[in-house]
């Protein structure tokens, strides 16, 4: 019972650690590769990928709760990036 107990502690521990905030998003700047942006904030929720004259592209989107962060890649860098939150939380 005390195993299970612990167990369920942790899930709700790592449940609660979102990296979907002001502070994360912070570190992200335009120029990183897409890797490095995995390394801060996890894999992302949503994604979406496509091409040009060989030229590639992908918009990502990390979301928890009200919090959203979406960073658009081109060629595996950052080249735009966005963090949305309603104010008071």
């Amino acid at each position: 019972m005390r195993r299970l107990c612990l167990a369920l502690a942790l899930v709700l521990f790592a449940a609660g650690c979102s990296k979907v905030d002001q502070e994360h998003y912070s570190r992200i700047q335009n120029g990183m590769t897409e890797q490095q942006v995995y390394d801060i904030l996890g894999k992302p929720d949503e994604t979406s990928s496509g091409g040009l004259l060989g030229v590639s592209a992908t918009s990502a989107k990390w979301v928890s709760g009200d919090a959203e962060i979406a960073i658009q890649f081109v060629d595996g860098k950052v080249v735009l990036r966005s963090f949305d939150q309603p104010r008071g939380k």
